[in-house]
């Protein structure tokens, strides 16, 4: 069983329009409404592929309680955690080549006892686990060590735990040593302070995770496919994708798929490259399905390419707030 945690969830509308022409009155070819939240999208897949999954997460007002239904009728169990505030929406527009637009609302302020009811539920269920999935961003009141204590909370319940999240919460979890990390390129650029301009760049960036307490890195590199960092070494798979509609939770199908593939190895990493590869060929943040996987693609090497550039090198800025952070006992 799959528990997933999200703390701060919502309900995701995509459109999907000719052109993002800004200050003209656009008309949707398509639009739908889905379940939102990294947390979420990882319970939908892996519910999707027959396994069992209870979501974790704050519910509250008109917005939370759809989402709940949603997701009920998805099959998937949820534990809401009540709070005062509503549960956040967003919008995404995409557009014909896949890219994305999307508008996040900031969502509910948890009070202290809201934050500590959260871990609570989490710390209940999480004994039955094999894998707790914490994922998304952390609402306003959730300070950034809220995750470490959540990984804390779940190894003492026996649980492994995999970790979606970048920035300052990513940072002080690892203390906690995750079982598994999963950065895009942008927040491994993050959590080391520097640019990454290639695929070997990003292996070093994931080795410096494992030093500062993550067990396993699995980074996704968009187009070029995704690493695998652990103790037995380096991985990279990919895999070809004729069609991007939209990847709007491609990065949660990922996890989702390597999760559901026992969380460790190749067979995982391949597994996570399948599922986002199909995902990305889906519109909106529909979660693929068993059919719509095409693992015969997806090739894997120990002989990682570390001199390739990287399509979409991360080159912007980037503060050592983060790195320092890694640092800190």
């Amino acid at each position: 069983m799959i528990l997933t945690v999200t703390p701060n969830p919502s309900l995701d509308r995509t459109y999907e329009i000719p052109a993002l022409d800004r200050g003209a009155v656009l008309r949707a070819t398509a639009d739908r409404i889905d379940p939102g939240g990294k947390g979420v999208n990882v319970s939908r897949a892996v519910a999707a592929a027959g396994h069992r999954t209870l979501a974790v997460m704050p519910l509250g007002g008109p917005a939370g309680a759809a989402l709940a239904g949603l997701l009920g009728a998805e099959g998937i169990e949820v534990a809401g955690v009540p709070v005062t505030g509503h549960t956040r929406s967003n919008i995404s527009a995409v557009e014909p080549d896949g890219t994305l637009t999307k508008i996040n609302a900031t969502g509910p302020e948890l009070t202290a006892a809201e934050a500590e009811a959260l871990l609570a539920a989490v710390g209940a269920r999480s004994g039955g686990a094999d894998w707790v999935a914490c994922c998304g961003s952390l609402p306003r009141g959730l300070p950034p060590e809220w995750y470490a204590e959540l990984v804390a909370r779940a190894h003492r319940a026996g649980a492994r735990i995999a970790l979606d999240t970048s920035g300052p919460s990513l940072t002080a979890a690892l203390r906690e040593r995750p079982d598994v990390v999963k950065p895009n390129a942008e927040e491994l650029a993050q959590a080391v302070g520097r640019p990454l301009a290639t695929v070997g760049d990003a292996v070093k960036a994931a080795e410096e995770l494992r030093a500062a307490g993550a067990r396993a890195v699995l980074a996704s590199l968009g187009a070029d496919g995704q690493l695998l960092v652990d103790g037995a070494g380096a991985h990279f798979a990919g895999a070809p994708v004729a069609t991007v509609r939209s990847n709007v939770g491609a990065g949660d199908a990922s996890l989702a798929g390597f999760l559901v593939a026992g969380g460790t190895g190749v067979r995982a990493l391949a597994a996570a490259v399948a599922y986002g590869a199909a995902a990305v060929q889906l519109p909106g943040s529909l979660m693929p399905a068993p059919a719509d996987l095409v693992p015969a693609a997806v090739t894997t090497t120990d002989d990682v390419p570390l001199a390739r550039p990287l399509t979409e090198p991360v080159n912007r800025a980037l503060s050592s707030g983060s790195r320092e952070d890694m640092r800190r006992p």
